[in-house]
């Protein structure tokens, strides 16, 4: 009976082995878009050995490699210049095409509810502009892929999702933000684009790292936090109680399937779901950057990423100030190369944490890739807080990036400022412009020690330099929530 089970297997072995067939994960799949000028990677199975065969009718070259003995296989072909439509032929004795393939422009687009907001909007909640830009989406060149969402607690090989063409019916599912993005591009550039939308609202940060990652951050082990179900990382699938946010999940179910689609960089929006612990947000961040460039392994690729939007939270009973985690934001963008933050101060909405201006979002993003990915000259990026001086009364603020000068948006300064002294008590404060300094004073503090700018969840930013808005920002370093008061004037009921 042993022998015949054995004889059995080996049969049904031979049998798979033979019906077995080029097959690749659902990003190779018609209608795909290769980044050009480089050397895309290609993978999938076939049979166990077999050799497997790629022509490419762009350049009319084939290249050789072979499936190991699981079946799996890797190789990678040659792109020139933008173009297309072409095809892929694969071999391994079977014949496989993949058509309407295009070469040009690939950006991978994650985060949380704010990058994955669709043009349609959510309930209630819609998209400024979103009705006529629909209208004119239609555009073969730029292509779409949204990774159907997957909370696992193993890496995965492959995604659910499929390459649609920009029109009406797929845009309107597509990423607002990152519809916006990818036709800037195309208009900027004038070359076929493609968009692999990788989000999941309401995600952590932490959901989209791996666990060896994590080893930095004491509060996302279990041996530490044995009660907490949440924020730590799961041992086993009953600890996934919440899949969008415990740490690692959507790394495995969404991400390591794409990593290594050759692309050119990443945008991303995401933190809300951070505020509470903001503390380590820049570590966490920038620890997420360097996994994801180690693993796509294509160097220090451009990643581009939103300061998220002002918001009431105290609506949802958060105690804990955004402005920090906006900080924090601000210092990944100092210490990561090759990042760059794109300021959303103007852009918020005071009882909606989903702000409809998507589009501001977008071309913002799109202005930074075009600056500093494409070398495109004579583009802008936001001014900063560089230093401040205190001269009696008057504090005195600097800025770098501000070669067009700061300026109130309408001349004049709204509520914006606030000053404290050695008490650490902050008061709204007069602030006007004078030659790219702004000068900050407060009659209720003689002597100020630190002074803070839009330093609140909820504001309307007013400072701006070329047409951008300043982010918020603070000159000292005080802990927020042991040493901090505010004025009467910030009683808040």
């Amino acid at each position: 009976m042993k022998k015949q089970i054995m004889l059995l297997t080996l049969l049904l072995t031979v049998v798979a082995q033979i019906r077995a067939e080029v097959k690749m994960p659902r990003l190779f799949t018609d209608g795909m878009v290769l980044q050009r000028d480089s050397k895309p990677n290609l993978w999938g199975t076939a049979k166990a050995g077999a050799t497997v065969k790629i022509r490419t009718t762009w350049n009319g070259k084939t290249v050789e490699t072979k499936a190991g003995k699981d079946g799996k296989w890797k190789a990678q072909v040659e792109t020139g210049e933008a173009g297309g439509p072409y095809e892929i032929v694969l071999s391994d004795g079977q014949e496989k095409k993949i058509s309407n393939v295009l070469i040009g422009e690939v950006w991978v687009c994650s985060g949380q509810s704010n990058m994955e907001m669709t043009m349609e909007g959510y309930k209630g909640q819609v998209v400024e502009g979103a009705i006529v830009d629909l209208m004119e989406s239609k555009d073969e060149q730029l292509r779409l892929f949204t990774v159907g969402h997957a909370s696992k607690m193993e890496p995965q090989d492959d995604v659910e999702g499929e390459w649609q063409e920009a029109e009406a019916k797929s845009v309107r599912k597509f990423s607002a933000c990152a519809y916006y993005f990818g036709r800037q591009l195309r208009r900027s550039l004038g070359v076929p684009v493609g968009l692999i939308s990788a989000s999941w609202g309401g995600s952590s940060c932490e959901a989209w790292m791996a666990k060896e990652w994590l080893k930095e951050f004491p509060e996302t082990d279990r041996k530490n936090n044995p009660g907490e179900r949440t924020y730590v990382v799961p041992e086993k699938e009953g600890d996934i109680k919440s899949p969008n946010r415990t740490p690692t999940v959507l790394y495995n179910g969404m991400l390591h399937p794409i990593i290594g689609y050759t692309m050119k960089g990443v945008i991303w929006y995401q933190g809300e779901d951070n505020i509470p612990r903001y503390k380590t947000y820049a570590k966490m961040q920038k620890k997420m950057i360097e996994g994801w460039r180690s693993e796509w392994k294509q160097g220090d690729f451009p990643f581009e990423f939103c300061q998220i939007a002002p918001y009431d939270y105290n609506i949802i009973e958060w105690k804990v100030n955004s402005a920090l985690l906006r900080e924090q934001q601000q210092i990944v963008e100092k210490t990561v190369k090759n990042t760059n933050m794109i300021v959303l101060l103007d852009a918020g909405l005071q009882y909606c944490i989903h702000p409809k201006k998507k589009r501001t979002a977008g071309e913002r993003l799109a202005m930074h890739a075009l600056a500093d990915a494409y070398g495109m000259e004579g583009l802008s990026k936001s001014a900063r807080y560089e230093a401040v001086e205190f001269r009696n009364d008057t504090a005195v603020i600097s800025f770098d990036r501000s070669r067009m000068w700061v300026h109130f948006e309408n001349g004049r300064a709204k509520d914006n400022f606030e000053v404290a002294g050695e008490d650490r008590v902050f008061h709204k404060a007069q602030a006007w412009v004078y030659r790219n300094r702004v000068y900050v004073v407060s009659r209720e503090v003689k002597q100020p020690k630190a002074v803070r700018y839009a330093f609140h969840n909820w504001v309307e930013g007013d400072l701006r330099c070329d047409g951008l808005p300043v982010s918020s920002f603070r000159t000292d370093d005080w802990d927020d929530e042991a040493d901090v008061k505010i004025g009467k004037e910030y009683d808040i009921k």
